[in-house]
């Protein structure tokens, strides 16, 4: 009886996809606040963002403009824009070659509490479970948020998580993973405030180029698994 409940939980459960391709960020985070909005009134349903930004450093509500490297002059010559936003976390960096997920989900309602940690590690997961099918061995790392590989005390960060969960239990920002990220740009930067661990890309893991639509095609199977969305019959 369990499972079939469970199944039935299941099918009632859509996600929309949207692919959004190189979107710059703050019409995107318009289009996220928008969306919220809707899902918190019932208009829409659970929908996950795909896309890419241009050069952004973000810096969410622990700061992080002191962790930023370089001049606004530098910052200008390498065509970088930077945004004060309101996730947690520190600075951190999106640009061509990533892939960010933002979802839009109402985490509470109907009996349900909205569960900020639990909501992070399933983000982790569902990230660990892509990065799986690449044959990378991806991990939690105690103590930070995030995706890592590498040996310990050799760790570098291939994805960060950076969310809010807003009075009404929706989610917005999401995560950002390193597909075939020009690295260089991180190096202008402490990456969420992380001095002493580095940061890497798919690309760099596994020697050549990464197909990102294979990617966006990983990453959301296991977010549909992680989260128990249905799947689309074909």
């Amino acid at each position: 009886m369990a499972n079939t409940l469970e199944r039935a939980e299941s099918i009632t459960r859509p996600l929309s996809i949207l692919d959004l391709g190189l979107i710059h960020y703050p019409e995107c985070w318009a289009l996220q606040k928008q969306l919220a909005a809707e899902r918190a009134q019932g208009l829409i349903g659970d929908t996950l963002l795909l896309l890419e930004h241009p050069h952004t450093y973000t810096c969410g509500r622990s700061g992080g403009r002191d962790h930023i490297l370089i001049s606004e002059t530098e910052l200008q010559a390498h065509g970088i824009v930077v945004l004060d936003v309101d996730r947690g976390g520190d600075v951190t960096y999106h640009g061509p070659g990533q892939l960010v997920a933002y979802p839009i989900l109402q985490l509470a309602g109907e009996g349900r509490t909205a569960d900020f940690r639990a909501y992070l590690r399933s983000l982790e997961q569902a990230l660990i479970n892509t990065l799986a099918d690449f044959a990378i061995n991806s991990r939690r790392y105690p103590g930070y948020s995030g995706v890592w590989v590498g040996d310990e005390g050799a760790e570098e960060k291939l994805a960060a998580v950076g969310v809010k969960v807003d009075g009404r239990g929706v989610t917005t920002h999401g995560v950002a993973l390193n597909v075939n990220t020009d690295l260089q740009f991180f190096g202008y930067i402490v990456p969420c405030g992380i001095i002493e661990k580095g940061v890497t890309s798919m690309q760099r893991l596994v020697e050549q180029p990464v197909g990102m639509d294979e990617v966006k095609e990983a990453l959301i199977r296991a977010f549909r698994g992680v989260f128990g969305f249905d799947t689309p019959l074909l």
